[in-house]
């Protein structure tokens, strides 16, 4: 019985981020036509800082309680899921054409403060060469308060790029009558991110007790299910965008959550209670920087994200999983 109403909370969970995620892809691209914002802008900061929300609750929680430790893994972890399975599976649902903007200024960017946070942290044991003689619960560095400050105010004047950046150059799509309220927008994108939150909430708790009634260890639930469940919202409203032709809400979205999640959710974490950096979340850093190279290089070369690139993408995510539960 228990396990029966379990998979209810399942599904009703998978109905409320599907119609969430409708709801909040409608309302954003509304409004990116009605203030004449691209909506590659929209995706980088209003679709990306909504569906980044839970993670931001839970590690905020997680710091002000002194026990933050997980929150680089749980950062990095979301950040590689987003660049390589949401990204990857919207590639082959609808190739992505990435805009020039993208590859100049916001793709370059998730790159480089990936290395920043990488040799801040651990650039000594890097370097000597420790970091992989070591097991992998060892401390191999530390994001502490001053890195967190100066990612943040970085972080600020990104945003703030970003709005000059619009108002500048406003779009010239008038091809779709825009013939909903601003009232009625701002209504979609707060119920639609209501419904995708309370629906992720609901999917994580729900596949965590069915995965505990089949016997499954808990290192094994947080590697998968958490996991999954935490990058749900990305996953969710990108795959919704895609199929909407919104593909640069969906690029957007992904490229956005990459930034939030480093430049604001752990630079406020390690603000709160420095964070130390694990063996493992060195290993997660390289790989996350080795993909976002090789997506960077794809998306430069060919101007878009096609369907052999996001198969590409996500056998190297599947690969990863692997990896990570043999280590």
């Amino acid at each position: 019985m228990h396990v029966i109403i379990n998979i209810m909370i399942l599904a009703a969970g998978f109905v409320g981020l599907i119609k969430g995620a409708d709801l909040f892809v409608d309302g954003s691209a509304t409004l990116a036509r009605k203030f004449k914002v691209p909506g590659v802008i929209i995706g980088l900061t209003v679709v990306a800082m909504g569906t980044s929300a839970p993670e931001l609750a839970v590690s905020l929680s997680a710091a002000l309680q002194g026990s933050n430790e997980i929150a680089l893994s749980n950062v990095v972890g979301s950040n590689l899921f987003n660049l390589l399975c949401v990204l990857g599976i919207c590639s082959i649902i609808h190739p992505i054409p990435v805009e020039r903007a993208i590859i100049k200024r916001d793709f370059p960017l998730s790159i480089i403060i990936t290395v920043f946070l990488l040799l801040s942290t651990c650039g000594t044991a890097l370097i000597s060469g420790s970091v992989f003689h070591s097991e992998m619960a060892d401390q191999a560095g530390m994001v502490s308060r001053w890195i967190g400050i100066l990612l943040l105010v970085a972080f600020v004047i990104y945003m703030l790029y970003l709005i000059r950046d619009a108002r500048k150059n406003p779009t010239e799509d008038t091809d779709t009558p825009v013939n909903r309220s601003l009232l009625t927008c701002l209504l979609y994108i707060v119920l639609g991110l209501v419904l995708i939150v309370a629906g992720g909430e609901a999917v994580v708790y729900s596949a965590k007790e069915i995965a505990r009634a089949a016997g499954m260890t808990e290192t094994l639930i947080g590697l998968t299910i958490v996991a999954f469940g935490t990058s749900l919202p990305e996953l969710v409203t990108s795959i919704i965008a895609a199929r909407k032709g919104e593909t640069g809400m969906a690029l957007g979205n992904v490229i956005g959550s990459n930034i939030f999640n480093i430049m604001l959710i752990l630079s406020l974490s390690s603000a709160i209670h420095p964070i130390g950096v694990n063996v493992a979340s060195v290993y997660d850093m390289l790989i996350l920087i080795g993909a976002s190279i090789l997506a960077f290089v794809i998306a430069a070369a060919r101007k878009k994200l096609g369907r052999g690139a996001g198969l590409l993408m996500t056998a190297i995510y599947a690969a990863n999983v692997i990896f990570a539960i043999l280590r």
